[in-house]
């Protein structure tokens, strides 16, 4: 498939599209942040219970990441991804009927944490699937800008359903918006499938099957050369460290500002902070293709932009421990997270860099990874609340485990083929 690259008007099609898709991916995985301080009044859920719904989506989320790089790259991006898509748009439009099905209150908390593992499963398919397409039909000198540009559309879904989630919360009840965002997932993915999909298959299979190849023995993903050295070990704990403060910020930040501002306009404190984050991923990405071009090694440029997002994510979160005022807390807040988007031209690329056959595959197993502090970092947040009433604490120790993967991926990443 060498040679493979979509023409500059098809790209910019099928960039649009898998931005919509990532905006649409976790508008509907972050209904239940937005909703979660209504729903648990209304079920009566402590802070240990609603961590527990939060994170629930990461135990699905971690089971799908390597299985989706392995179908992407055998199958390709195009039949996973609308099967996939279909699937947590359902789950999503359906999770306020579950509320309803029994009067008991843990049995329905179980259904809930289910539906969340549920969307976690199929969702988890997605970004190996776009790292394995872009892969393929990408040039390698694009790439970087590329997933910059597509996962700058999760930041966009995130405001999206911070700004016009918060408003039909406020307006129709946390159940119509479970429905209007499931439904907005139905319509990308009728949109991709008869739009994009269609004519990518009628272009570009045949050319494929005809210059496919019985695959020789070395092709096959090298896991025990990759297990041993230090670059994939470093992009793993990388990776798991910076998700774990994104995902305590996006599932605990609209609680965060509820309780500590009460007065605050949700559509305020749950767009801002994405507002920003979007342009910075598409800056890092556009800076990063920059710096490859003039020169500078993907090395250097991986770990840079590496710092940035740690160090400045760990500096902000320590900021706003000793923040008082709301406009303070806004602004540490949305500095933070939009640190959070340069991630995505550092470590987020690089099992692009280090193994440029295998990159689906080796990206499922970084992200199955860098799910775990969905499920456990979110959780424990939930119950360092619950024990300690203290934010502080939590925004002190995501800080500490940030600062330690800056360390780990500064001293052994790299950006050079490892296999």
């Amino acid at each position: 498939m060498d040679g493979i690259f979509w023409t500059r008007t098809e790209k910019k099609q099928w960039m649009i599209g898998l931005f919509c898709g990532c905006a649409t991916l976790y508008s509907c995985r972050t209904v239940m942040p937005l909703v979660a301080v209504p729903m648990a009044k209304e079920m009566g859920w402590d802070k240990t219970e609603s961590g527990s719904v939060l994170s629930a989506f990461f135990w699905g989320y971690t089971m799908t990441q390597f299985l989706g790089g392995y179908l992407s790259d055998r199958v390709g991006g195009d039949v996973v991804l609308p099967i996939a898509a279909c699937c947590w748009s359902l789950v999503t439009f359906w999770t306020p009927q579950l509320t309803y099905l029994f009067e008991d209150k843990y049995l329905t908390l179980r259904l809930i944490i289910f539906s969340r593992v549920l969307l976690g499963v199929f969702q988890g398919v997605y970004m190996p699937c776009i790292t394995s397409f872009i892969g393929q039909f990408v040039p390698q000198k694009q790439r970087t800008s590329s997933v910059g540009f597509v996962v700058a559309g999760t930041y966009a879904g995130t405001l999206f359903c911070g700004s016009i989630g918060s408003l039909i919360l406020e307006s129709y009840g946390w159940q119509i918006v479970f429905y209007f965002l499931g439904l907005i997932g139905l319509i990308w993915m009728l949109c991709m499938r008869y739009l994009l999909i269609d004519r990518h298959r009628q272009k570009y299979l045949p050319v494929i099957l005809s210059e496919k190849k019985p695959p020789p023995k070395e092709t096959s993903t090298p896991w025990t050369s990759l297990f041993f050295k230090s670059a994939f070990w470093s992009l793993i704990i990388g990776h798991f460290c910076e998700n774990n403060a994104f995902f305590i910020l996006l599932s605990w930040l609209p609680t965060y500002f509820h309780e500590n501002f009460p007065d605050a306009k949700g559509w305020v404190f749950n767009v801002v902070p994405w507002v920003v984050t979007i342009p910075s991923s598409i800056f890092g990405g556009w800076l990063a293709d920059l710096m490859i071009t003039k020169g500078w090694s993907v090395t250097f440029v991986r770990k840079f932009m590496n710092t940035i997002t740690m160090l400045g994510t760990a500096f902000f979160l320590v900021v706003i421990s000793y923040t008082t005022s709301y406009e303070g807390a806004l602004v540490c807040m949305a500095l933070a997270v939009a640190c959070c988007g340069f991630h995505n031209s550092g470590i987020l690329v690089n099992p692009q860099d280090i193994a440029p056959k295998h990159a689906g595959s080796v990206f499922g197993i970084m992200n199955m990874a860098g799910a775990i502090p969905g499920f456990i970092g979110v959780y424990m947040a939930g119950h360092i609340l619950e024990v300690t009433k203290s934010w502080s604490a939590v925004f002190n120790q995501t800080a500490a485990v940030s600062v330690f993967g800056w360390i780990v991926y500064t001293i052994f990443g790299t950006g050079k083929q490892i296999i």
